[in-house]
């Protein structure tokens, strides 16, 4: 008998600009207090990808160098991992001494899963435990509520799946757990409520809502739930315009309480909001919170197998350089996802690669569901080996095949820029993250840098001068027509959009 699961989807991912843009403190961009020799005369930029094409390229002065920014840093150099690290996510000695985990050679048996889920697990090619489910799954399977922390792509999904069905399995009823997600993308859109699913997934916005319309009778399925999951966690408590915790409070109100269920929290960024639940007041018959942030080899938040580079880009011409970088003897195979910070920079992106020859597809909150899902099991099958997208994909997908990750725009916030770069390196994987860095972006690497501990490297490939390709190879004029044409077809959207809208408003 297998479980059946619930997803729901809501409009928070609608919101993803104005979520990361207060979810923390951001790192201004500006570059006061940095030397640079000669400042560009500032100018007003529409969007992040604001570029002039018109003009002939006339290459600008270097710009600052990180390796010499960072003298002026309290930022200590570290050191690269080795490439032939341990690729099993490997728990410390002071980690297995403080936690009491089992060996690195355990199996999902020993942890105390039934044999029927291991099997399943190992026909999924899931054999070996890695740190963080070693720390959480016996805990949870002893009833203790859990905050997990770990770095992106290290099985925080199955630390806590796992644990669920075992104990499902030993009592299947009605509706036995919900898990609360930020993005609908983590998970896709599947079977309606009145089902009475095993499992309910839903972002917060959407349960919420069944839990207003649908009244009583959600409410009755919900009442005996015994676990509840918030994965990603930081994201949904975090506070400040756009916060899901309103939604999340609903949510929470129609299951039983606290003393009587059993919460999991999970999360690759373990922010003071989620800390803080550790002392939260609990009855003295209630096993003690176990919370574990998983430290691995370099004690980063990244995986030792991701490389990380930077490209110093003209702010002029920044498609340009992105065409040609994506299509080096390097990168010209790789499946790969590019980051915007904004729905519009990501939607003029799609149609602008699509024209210059790329096989490219986009996820992000201006397209309607369904095709988001469309679009997502495109890039999953390989039809497409480019993904535009913005913050609304950084958070819990696991595409393997995801071999480079594009900063098309630096992230404004630190802990997006680990989320970011998390859809590859995945599980031992190894992988490789470009950051397009401009004039401006010079404050805003250095913190994300000392984020997560370990400096990035200037892109190279041997024999690759993308400056003098694009100079002799006449690539300005082919992307900045390029770009003309995506406006153009962006614009005739608008205006088809708008003829309807005024012809729906004369019938009435």
């Amino acid at each position: 008998m297998a479980p059946r699961i619930e997803r729901h989807t809501g409009p928070e991912e609608d919101r993803e600009e104005e979520i990361h843009s207060h979810q923390s403190p951001s790192v201004s961009g500006d570059d006061d207090g940095v030397d640079i020799s000669e400042r560009p005369p500032k100018r007003r930029r529409l969007s992040d990808s604001e570029s002039s094409e018109n003009g002939p390229f006339v290459p600008q002065q270097p710009l600052p160098t990180l390796s010499r920014i960072k003298k002026k840093s309290d930022l200590s150099a570290a050191k690269g991992p080795d490439r032939n690290a341990d690729q099993a996510d490997p728990v410390t000695a002071k980690d297995a001494f403080a936690l009491g985990l089992q060996s690195m050679d355990s199996s999902f048996s020993s942890l105390g899963l039934a044999p029927w889920l291991v099997g399943s697990l190992s026909a999924m090619a899931i054999r070996r435990p890695t740190a963080i489910q070693r720390a959480c799954i016996p805990e949870i399977l002893k009833g203790r509520d859990c905050i997990g922390g770990s770095r992106t792509g290290s099985g925080k999904t199955v630390a806590f799946a796992a644990p669920i069905l075992h104990r499902w399995s030993e009592d299947p009823f009605g509706i036995f757990a919900v898990v609360l997600t930020p993005t609908s993308e983590m998970r896709p859109q599947a079977i309606a409520l009145s089902t009475r699913p095993h499992v309910v997934i839903a972002t917060p916005g959407r349960l919420a809502d069944h839990i207003k319309t649908s009244g009583q009778d959600t409410i009755y399925g919900l009442n005996r739930v015994r676990m509840v999951v918030l994965d990603e966690a930081d994201r949904l408590l975090a506070s400040g315009p756009g916060s899901m915790l309103p939604d999340v409070e609903t949510c929470l109100s129609a299951v039983p309480s606290s003393t009587s269920r059993q919460t999991l929290l999970f999360t690759a960024t373990v922010t003071p909001e989620v800390r803080a639940l550790k002392s939260m007041p609990r009855s003295k018959d209630r096993l003690h919170i176990f919370v574990t942030e998983i430290s691995t080899e370099n004690n980063t938040t990244i995986p030792p197998t991701l490389k990380q580079c930077y490209l110093q880009v003209p702010m002029t011409h920044r498609e340009a350089f992105l065409h040609v970088l994506l299509s080096t003897d390097a990168n010209s195979s790789k499946p790969a996802i590019i980051f915007c910070n904004r729905t519009k920079t990501a939607d003029l992106l799609d149609r602008l690669l699509r024209r210059l020859g790329h096989r490219v597809t986009s996820l992000h909150s201006l397209l309607p569901q369904s095709e988001r899902t469309s679009n997502l099991a495109r890039f999953r099958a390989s039809a497409a080996r480019l993904l535009v997208a913005t913050d609304v994909a950084a958070r819990g997908l696991d595409i393997p095949s995801v071999g480079l990750v594009v900063n098309f725009d630096v992230p404004r916030n630190p802990d997006d820029y680990i989320h970011r770069v998390g859809r590859t390196a995945r599980a031992g994987r190894e992988g490789e993250a470009i950051t397009l860095v401009g004039q401006r972006d010079v404050q805003l690497v250095l913190a994300i840098e000392e984020r997560v501990g370990r400096q990035m490297v200037a892109w190279e490939e041997e024999g690759v001068s993308i400056e003098g390709r694009i100079v002799r190879g006449g690539l300005l004029k082919d992307v900045g027509g390029a770009k003309r044409e995506a406006l153009g077809e962006i614009e005739e959207g608008r205006d088809v959009l708008g003829r309807r809208v005024r012809k729906l408003k004369k019938t009435r």
